[in-house]
């Protein structure tokens, strides 16, 4: 199985796709030295309350934040180029994201999750596609070649209330062996440096432990 990693995140999230894309990495390179690993993504909305039809990102943002969002989204935009990531946040439409996350669910299930999520982030943020409106989805299902059945809400709503149980109140935010936790976009480096910690600590790969790892209370180090 190898070590667990559940990532709770949502799909119109700047610092989710750009952790996703830097823990992408370090995973690549755990694998490269023989650990395991078994990721799954669980749903969490920024904003249970949008409408399928959207809006403006641009406009969400500056009635949630204030007036001053473009320096806020200009941040963003600098540090995901630097991880290979095209944002175009004044194409950006806010949707809702529970149908999104239900095709994730699918798409986890047929082997294809990461793909899929990958897909949806940048639909997104790149692409200026509205992710809550069924007939995107539709065409970004086909893309990926995932199956849609139906399925998947029940168990999309257990899990955003398990986030909720659990205390997420952010994300992106990873839960390693359902004991340890790293919280926001960190850098490659902290990633790399948890899986080897976690995986010494479970014994699932006989790697040195990291200089900077976990503690007794499952939080880990950044």
């Amino acid at each position: 199985m190898g070590v667990k990693v559940e990532i709770f995140s949502d799909v119109v999230c700047p610092w989710c796709y750009i952790g996703h894309v830097r823990f992408a990495k370090a995973a690549d390179r755990f694998r490269a030295k023989g650990g395991k690993l078994d990721v799954t993504f669980r749903p969490y909305q920024l904003n249970p309350e949008a409408t399928s039809d959207g809006e403006p990102l641009l406009d969400a943002l500056e009635r949630k934040f204030g007036p001053n969002v473009s320096q806020m989204t200009q941040r963003v935009t600098q540090t995901a180029a630097q991880e290979g990531i095209e944002t175009h946040f004044h194409q950006a439409i806010s949707a809702n994201t529970f149908e999104a996350h239900r095709l994730i669910e699918l798409a986890t299930r047929q082997g294809r999750g990461h793909e899929m999520a990958e897909r949806l982030f940048k639909a997104h943020f790149t692409d200026g596609l509205n992710v809550g409106d069924p007939d995107v989805l539709a065409k970004l299902t086909a893309e990926v070649g995932v199956q849609d059945t139906g399925e998947g809400a029940e168990a999309v709503q257990e899990q955003i209330d398990r986030a909720r149980s659990l205390g997420i109140t952010g994300v992106p935010l990873f839960l390693f062996e359902e004991q340890f936790t790293v919280s926001g976009a960190q850098p490659e480096e902290t990633f790399d440096a948890v899986l080897d910690e976690v995986a010494q600590r479970t014994g699932q790969i006989p790697l040195a432990p990291a200089a900077d790892g976990c503690d007794d209370d499952g939080y880990c180090a950044v």
